[in-house]
């Protein structure tokens, strides 16, 4: 029996490694020692089967070892969300800027850092991040008079959310030729330097036409990792998208299909009424809502869906 070199790269099973080594020239140890004696074959046989079996019990626990550490690093540790204007115009971009706000607003109440990254785009990170707000992945609507109509005609505009895990390690790979970067100067806050240098890197994956902007990070380096982070994610939601398409009569039990085309919430000012129409469900003190209380929302979308 043979074991992988791999077992000893990992620090939790490198005793179990070292113990299944030990066994294995015990064993060819007492095969040695017996000679010829009939009798002490016998017990040599007798010990290597003992040996095999111990061994048989390492091997196993070491495989449990491994997976737990692979899942523990697939495991999002922040996620990415990435919002964007839809149909309404300049209403649509104020709603964005609302829904990101009450996002940053509630990762604060949870105690998770936030870090704007490049305009609608922000990352929160925390280990329950990506558990806690996985379903707001969709198109979000809103119904309210702007504070620019002069007539008080309610307005109906909508924007996009999409929420994109960042993983230790990527559960797809990337062709670098299948990658164009473009480099620009990043602006917003920050002074001369910020502008001065073209820190600003932008990715564009050349297969399915995914682009992504990083500004944020002081040098260019870091804005292209954390590019490369978010165009990784993208690609994997993709690939989650269109394996959800495959088994859609799967999925039944699940919330909606994480498609971000997905109308999945409205909020109405008027009624003071925000509705999930994935369970039809609604929740009033839209105020209080925008200002970063969702936890219901999020508590009754974990919540087992009955047909």
């Amino acid at each position: 029996m043979e074991y992988s070199p791999e077992f000893k790269k990992d620090f939790a099973t490198a005793y179990l490694a070292e113990e299944y080594e030990r066994l294995e020239r015990e064993a060819a140890e007492a095969h040695a020692s017996a000679g010829g004696d009939p009798d002490l074959l016998h017990l040599a046989a007798e010990d290597e089967a003992r040996v095999r079996a111990r061994q048989s019990e390492i091997l196993a626990e070491i495989e449990r070892i491994m997976k737990k550490d692979e899942e523990e690093i697939a495991r999002p540790t922040s996620i990415v969300m990435e919002l964007r204007a839809g149909a309404g115009g300049g209403e649509a971009a104020i709603f964005a800027r609302d829904l990101m706000a009450m996002y940053q607003k509630y990762a604060e109440s949870h105690g998770w850092k936030t870090r704007v990254i490049d305009d609608l785009t922000f990352e929160i990170s925390g280990a329950d991040a990506y558990d806690a707000l996985r379903y707001e992945t969709g198109v979000h609507r809103v119904q309210r008079v702007p504070l620019t109509e002069k007539s008080g005609r309610v307005h109906t505009s909508t924007a996009s959310v999409a929420v994109l895990p960042i993983r230790a390690k990527s559960i797809i790979e990337i062709n670098p030729a299948d990658i164009e970067m473009e480099f620009s100067r990043s602006g917003g806050a920050g002074g001369q330097n910020v502008n001065k240098v073209e820190t600003a890197v932008r990715l564009i994956h050349k297969p399915t036409g995914i682009d992504v902007r990083s500004s944020s990070e002081r040098s260019q380096l870091a804005n292209r990792e954390k590019a490369m982070q978010i165009l990784t994610a993208k690609l994997e939601m993709l690939h989650e998208e269109e394996e959800a398409r495959k088994h859609a009569a799967e999925r039944k039990a699940q919330i909606g299909t994480g498609d971000r085309s997905e109308k999945i919430r409205t909020y109405n000012y008027l009624q003071d009424r925000v509705t999930d129409h994935r369970m039809n469900e609604s929740w009033h003190n839209l105020p209080k809502i925008m200002a970063g209380n969702i936890e219901p929302i999020v508590e009754a979308l974990h919540k087992p869906q009955v047909e």
